[in-house]
C-alpha cells in the first residue's frame, strides 16, 4: 500500500485528481446556492402573512407588472443618474486625494484625520444639512452619494500607497525622478489593486446613499416604489426594487473586478486566484 501511494504521488496522480475535483466552475456553485436559497424561500415564504413577507414567485409577478407598466424602468433611470454622477465624482476626487495623502506626510498630517473621521461619521445625519445647502433635487442626491462613497476609495488608496515597498521609491530617487514621476510611474501602478478594492467597497455604500437620498429628499426613483409599496402593505412589490438594487451592486462589483483584471492583471497571478 505504501509503495502504491508513493508511486501515485511520484507520478502526479494525486494532484491531478485534486485538480479534477476543483474543475467545477465557480458560477455553477453560485447558481446552485441561489437555487437552494430560492427554493427554501419559496417553500417557507408561502406560509408567511403577505403583510409581513413575500416569496420569490410573488415578487417575480410584481416585477413583471412593474416592467409592463413602465414604472420600474422609469424609477431605475431616475435613480441611476445621480448614482453615476455622485459615484463618478467620488472616484475622480478620492483616488488622487488618497495618493497625495499617502505619498506626502504634510498632506497626511493635515487631511488624514479628516478622512478617517469622515469615514466613521454617520453621514445620514448630514442629509438635512445637505438639503438646506442644495435643495431637494438632483444635486443633493449626488452630494449624498458622493459623501457615502468617497471615503472608502480614499482610505484604500491611502493604505495602498503606504504599502508600496520603499525600495521601489529609492530606485526612482536614485534615477533622479521627481515626486510627480515617482507618483505616476511607481506609486500608482503598485497601488492599483488597493484602488480597485476601494472602488468595489464604495459601490455598496453608493447604492445605500442613493436610496437614503431618495427617502429624505424628493421621493422618486426606486426609493419611491419602496416607500409607496410599504405604505400600501404591498410587500411583494416592495421587494422588487430592493432586489434590483442588490443585482445592480453585484453587477457593478463584477464589472469592477473585470476592469481590475485588465488594468492590474499581475495581481491575480500574484494572489493565485482561480479565474473559473
Amino acid at each position: 500500500m505504501v509503495d502504491i501511494a508513493d508511486r501515485r504521488a511520484a507520478t502526479g496522480e494525486v494532484p491531478a485528481a485534486a485538480a479534477a475535483r476543483r474543475r467545477v466552475p465557480r458560477w455553477v456553485v453560485t447558481v446552485a446556492a441561489l437555487v437552494v436559497l430560492l427554493a427554501f424561500w419559496e417553500y417557507f415564504g408561502r406560509d408567511i402573512n403577505p403583510i409581513f413577507g413575500s416569496y420569490p414567485s410573488a415578487i417575480f409577478a410584481a416585477f413583471i407588472e412593474l416592467v409592463r407598466n413602465g414604472k420600474l424602468v422609469t424609477a431605475l433611470l431616475q435613480s441611476i443618474q445621480p448614482f453615476i454622477v455622485g459615484y463618478g465624482m467620488a472616484i475622480v476626487v478620492g483616488v488622487p486625494l488618497g495618493l497625495v495623502i499617502g505619498r506626502f506626510w504634510v498632506a497626511e498630517a493635515a487631511l488624514g484625520i479628516l478622512v478617517t473621521g469622515g469615514y466613521a461619521m454617520p453621514l445620514v445625519a448630514l442629509v438635512p444639512l445637505l438639503v438646506l445647502w442644495f435643495g431637494l433635487g438632483f444635486t443633493v442626491k449626488c452630494a449624498v452619494i458622493f459623501l457615502m462613497s468617497i471615503f472608502p476609495i480614499c482610505i484604500n488608496t491611502w493604505l495602498g500607497v503606504k504599502s508600496v515597498p520603499k525600495t521601489l521609491i529609492e530606485v526612482g530617487k536614485s534615477l533622479v525622478a521627481s515626486d510627480a514621476v515617482i507618483l505616476r510611474r511607481i506609486v500608482l501602478p503598485a497601488t492599483l489593486p488597493y484602488i480597485m478594492a476601494g472602488i468595489r467597497l464604495a459601490v455598496g455604500r453608493a447604492v445605500v446613499g442613493m436610496v437614503i437620498a431618495e427617502f429624505f429628499t424628493t421621493i422618486n426613483g426606486l426609493g419611491a416604489i419602496i416607500i409607496t409599496s410599504a405604505n400600501n402593505f404591498d410587500t411583494a412589490t416592495m421587494f422588487v426594487p430592493i432586489i434590483v438594487l442588490m443585482v445592480l451592486a453585484v453587477g457593478l462589483n463584477s464589472l469592477i473586478g473585470w476592469l481590475e483584471r485588465i488594468v492590474a492583471p499581475w495581481q491575480a497571478e500574484i494572489a493565485g486566484r482561480d479565474q473559473n
